[in-house]
């Protein structure tokens, strides 16, 4: 059984040390002479926020010590990132920034979720993850754990594609991070792609049984 399989669970709200951090900071913009219009606006909006970002959620098998939000001083080409991190150095366990969604609009398709990462510090391993289910099987899943990031990257873009049967329910995907460290996530795609582009791990999915037995003496 993968450490994926349904055990997610959300870490606490954030908000309001988010919210008393932006109020202080207002404040004191408001008292410095000059403090203008233009920079106001830019000063209300935090550089890193500390609560999963809106249609994401914080699980994995020990979330209560990573934490994760979106980054606007690591942007990546333009673009504010979300980050995982590491409330120690050495953990056991692990955490992942994910979501799930309904596998129709994939259903009988290749599909390939595409990300951009950076990573420091990465004490065991980190990588993007995607897991298709048929009610509660798992028939398709890999995390890069075959060619996992470790230590301190820049910017690179992984790929996992896997193939999505016509029966499956959910797609859930996400980048997951074991022990510490921290990694910045951005250029986010879940797409369709050709069946030219080779699946980075092989179908789950089981066959229907035989209605009678075959190859009793093993000729075939």
């Amino acid at each position: 059984m993968n450490p994926f399989e349904k055990n997610l669970t959300q870490t606490p709200d954030w908000r309001g040390s988010t919210v008393l951090a932006t109020v202080l900071l207002l404040a004191s913009c408001l008292l410095t002479p000059g403090f203008g219009t233009s920079q106001l606006l830019l000063a209300r909006i935090p550089t890193q926020t500390n609560q999963a970002p809106a249609g994401w959620s914080l699980a994995g098998s020990n979330p209560t010590s990573y934490r994760t939000g979106v980054d606007r001083a690591t942007a990546y080409e333009g673009r504010p990132s979300a980050y995982l991190q590491s409330n120690a150095s050495a953990l056991n366990g692990f955490g992942t920034l994910m979501q799930s969604i309904d596998a129709a609009n994939y259903a009988g398709k290749r599909v390939r979720l595409r990300a951009s990462v950076e990573s420091q510090d990465v004490t065991s391993w980190a990588g993007m993850w995607m897991r298709v289910d048929k009610q509660k099987t798992t028939v398709a899943f890999d995390n890069m754990q075959d060619r996992a990031i470790k230590g301190t990257h820049p910017w690179n873009t992984y790929d996992v594609v896997l193939d999505v049967p016509e029966d499956a329910t959910s797609i859930s995907f996400g980048i997951l991070l074991m022990g510490g460290g921290q990694v910045w996530i951005n250029h986010v795609t879940l797409e369709p792609v050709s069946d030219e582009i080779k699946a980075t791990a092989p179908s789950q999915n089981q066959k229907p049984l035989s209605k009678a037995p075959v190859n009793l003496n093993f000729s075939e």
